[in-house]
């Protein structure tokens, strides 16, 4: 039976999947097949390395630091929140927690990093193919937020965060063999994506990427489906929603108020203690069948 997981992201409120993912390395569970989207892939990335603890001190520490996220890197760099730093600057060798790449490019797990071309607004899914030893880029490029960042480029194409194309990819994860599937949301499953809230930045993103601000438009409508299938899946047995009750103080991806940070972590880890249970149950029933 192939197992996946999905971590749908949603900027500092990803700290919820840091915790999943901690209480998963302390179980010894592991997966056939992870996807990340913009954050979620940096919080897979270190489950993969084996480094527990190195995705809540991002969140919880690094964060508050202006190199990390400013305005004055958006005057400076055209960029609120300054990937090079996060991806570049602490996760290379000699850095604040360097990413232990050779572990991660070791595992046997397949692992996808959703991407949207800034230019044709199509989904592109990367892999650990696309990445190497202090060369990070498909996470950048999977969380460079429109308008908040200039798009991301790699090998001369520019790209945006995965979450206008493909934000909860559970087509994707079914698609590519697997049987059962984990996911990792950072809002509670409740939530239905407002449109509203992507029309001004859709609106100044139009002028110079105009397909990509069509997927932004879409981006409600395409969470929203996500979201619908995920629950048929979990109705039918193949899949486990992994979600928060609340997400505190923390309205926007770059929120960042420590107390519920923390309280978001702390909930993460406490919901994943359900996974084990879930994938036992699946092996016990396919064995059966």
């Amino acid at each position: 039976m192939k197992t996946g997981i999905i971590d749908v992201g949603g900027g500092f409120r990803g700290i919820y999947g840091a915790g999943v993912f901690d209480a998963l390395m302390d179980a010894g569970v592991t997966f056939d097949y992870c996807i990340g989207v913009s954050a979620g892939s940096a919080n897979i990335a270190s489950y993969l390395a084996k480094q527990r603890g190195r995705n809540f001190l991002f969140y919880s520490d690094y964060v508050f630091r202006k190199d990390y996220i400013s305005f004055n890197n958006l005057i400076t760099k055209k960029n609120y929140l300054d990937l090079d730093y996060v991806y570049g600057t602490l996760a290379n060798t000699g850095g604040d927690y360097p990413l232990d790449y050779q572990t991660l490019s070791q595992s046997s797990a397949r692992f996808t990093i959703v991407t949207c071309n800034a230019l044709t607004g199509k989904t592109v899914y990367l892999d650990k193919s696309d990445l190497s030893q202090d060369h990070y880029d498909a996470f950048k490029a999977s969380s460079c937020l429109p308008v908040a960042c200039e798009p991301y480029f790699i090998h001369g194409i520019p790209y945006y965060d995965g979450g206008l194309a493909d934000p909860v990819p559970v087509a994707k994860a079914f698609a590519d063999g697997c049987d059962c599937v984990v996911l990792v949301l950072t809002k509670p499953a409740a939530t239905i994506r407002d449109p509203k809230t992507d029309r001004i930045p859709a609106r100044l993103l139009r002028h110079t990427y105009p397909l990509a601000a069509m997927r932004l438009e879409k981006r409600a409508a395409t969470y929203n489906a996500g979201i619908r299938l995920a629950k048929r899946y979990a109705k039918q047995k193949k899949l486990l929603i992994v979600a928060p009750d609340t997400c505190y103080k923390l309205k926007s991806p770059v929120d960042r108020d420590k107390k519920s940070l923390e309280l978001l972590y702390k909930e993460g880890y406490r919901d994943a203690q359900a996974i084990p249970g879930f994938l036992d149950w699946k092996q016990r029933t396919a064995k059966t069948a």
